[in-house]
């Protein structure tokens, strides 16, 4: 049964969506959206020290990034959700006003309160950001052409990695700190420009009322997943009372809303997109790719520092040998799927790498040059540039048009809960190796050291005798070690998912001559 929707400006006769001359500009705003997304948290994070030292209100910290986080993840299916129901731009437009607001009101914040208010209301507009990013792009270009950007979105994730620190400790050092949240003003409204002047796409407007009971029982899920793997192990002990407490709501909620999503007229998330083996085995493999990704990019910098004694200033450019090789190798793979139609080597060889780099980082100690660990950031690098734009590119392939939104947005959502798992479970197995390898090293100095956190600053290892911190930097590596173990144990499961992905031909125009060349003339709405 094919899906048709209604033609309209930026429609073609067939129902599909004409590819715009222009789309190269439309492409760079959403570019700049793509940027605004990910280098908030990344600016930010840098200028947490100032902030705190203005504002005071340092045991609510942790909490400007977990209600920026929680209200990104709640609002992502929903955005998506809207976006298929009442048309993608406008719904995408209005994510960007209200990042914008929550930006603006995030600089004029005068306390920890306000600001941690403030930074929710950044989030929920954060979460139709890359949403929607995906999904236009989906709407605008045929998977078989689509890999052909898959480098320039690469890149922007790799620009933002690197930029991210260094251009939020000059913003903070020279503007001041609010400068880090107004700094997305000028970006903001260029890409709102460019998209409500280039950007043309079939106006719909949905019969059916908005899933409510749906979006509030996935929101209750969410935020309960995320508030157990922030809070599990640093705020609460694992067992403790209030954890269990979160992990029965969440999964109550979340059994009650697959439950529902059966029953209700327009689901938030239609359960039959996972019937397509393809959509739920690269939403397994997406998940695994964040779980590593945001692990890795938490641990490296810290044993880089800590081990090997490089400066935390410009801590982005450590992660330059993983970055780099992602960027190039999603750039090949973009080319290759174009040119040939085929992508099932791409999953299969990039959970390979992904494993094989994930143990030999586990093999690091106190004596592994940055040469060394270079090599093996490039192996997971290229593991992960196999994967990253691969699984939304058949995520997409594998749904009718009216569901692009919600397949855009639950991939999406699968990867950052599996940021928050890879974060939470990482760090509670490295910070419990720190804490007993420091107990066994340095005793009771040694305890003491990181009693109240496994992770040291700078400053503060500096001040440290030289056996306690001799004894840190062994701790440290015995910690990495065994987070990149258990990271390489996880990436095995995208290794199997990998197996049985079954290669289905991509919708669209391949090159001129290919055996798919008259693809071309097929809607791109068509049946899945």
């Amino acid at each position: 049964m094919a899906e048709t929707q209604t033609a309209g400006p930026g429609a073609d006769a067939s129902g599909g969506v004409k590819q715009p001359k222009n789309v190269r500009v439309v492409l760079l705003a959403l570019m700049i959206t793509m940027m605004l997304a990910m280098l908030d948290n990344m600016i930010v994070g840098t200028a947490m020290p100032t902030i705190v030292g203005e504002l005071g209100g340092l045991e609510h910290l942790s909490w400007v990034v977990t209600a920026y986080t929680l209200a990104t993840a709640a609002s992502t299916p929903l955005w998506g959700k809207l976006g298929d129901m009442y048309g993608r731009k406008g719904v995408f437009m209005a994510s960007i006003v209200l990042f914008l607001i929550g930006s603006v009101l995030s600089g004029m914040a005068q306390d920890m309160g306000q600001l941690i208010a403030f930074r929710a209301v950044q989030g929920l507009g954060a979460g139709g950001l890359m949403v929607g990013v995906m999904a236009i792009i989906g709407d605008l270009i045929p998977p078989r052409e689509r890999g052909k950007y898959q480098g320039m979105m690469a890149g922007v994730m790799a620009l933002a990695m690197i930029a991210g620190p260094l251009v939020g400790g000059t913003i903070t050092d020279h503007w001041g700190w609010r400068w880090a949240f107004y700094i997305n003003l000028p970006l903001g409204v260029v890409s709102l420009a460019a998209i409500s002047v280039v950007l043309h796409l079939p106006k719909k407007r949905a019969q059916a009322r908005i899933d409510y009971l749906g979006a509030a029982l996935l929101t209750v899920g969410i935020t309960a997943i995320v508030l157990v793997t922030t809070w599990g192990g640093t705020e609460y002990a694992w067992t403790s009372a209030r954890i269990m407490e979160l992990i029965g709501i969440g999964v109550a909620a979340l059994v009650g809303f697959v439950f529902w999503q059966t029953k209700a007229a327009e689901p938030v998330v239609p359960l039959h997109i996972f019937r397509s083996r393809n959509f739920t085995l690269m939403s397994v493999i997406g998940f695994i790719t964040g779980f590593v990704m945001f692990g890795a990019t938490l641990f490296l910098p810290l044993y880089q520092q800590s081990v090997q004694g490089a400066s935390a200033t410009n801590s982005g450019l450590l992660l330059l040998p993983m970055l780099g090789a992602m960027l190039v190798t999603s750039m090949v793979a973009g080319r290759v799927t174009t040119n040939t139609g085929r992508y099932k080597v791409f999953p299969l060889v990039g959970s390979v790498l992904m494993v094989l780099g994930l143990y030999l980082l586990s093999l690091m100690d106190t004596d592994t040059s940055r040469l060394t660990s270079g090599v093996y950031m490039a192996v997971v690098g290229f593991g992960m540039g196999c994967l990253m734009q691969i699984t939304m590119l058949v995520a997409q392939n594998s749904v009718e048009m009216k569901d692009m939104g919600v397949a855009s947005s639950s991939s999406t959502l699968f990867r950052t809960l599996g940021s928050s798992f890879g974060v939470a479970i990482m760090g509670a197995l490295f910070n419990s190796r720190v804490q007993d390898v420091m107990a066994e090293r340095g005793g009771a100095l040694g305890a003491k050291v990181t009693e109240q956190s496994a992770q040291l600053d700078a400053a503060s290892l500096a001040q440290l005798p030289v056996a306690a911190r001799e004894a840190y930097q062994h701790a440290v590596s015995a910690g990495t070690h065994s987070a990149f173990l258990l990271g390489a144990a996880v990436a095995v499961v995208a290794l199997v998912a990998a197996v049985f992905v079954k290669e289905v031909p991509l919708k669209g125009a391949g090159p001129k001559g290919d055996d798919a060349g008259d693809a071309a003339k097929v809607p791109m709405v068509e049946a899945v």
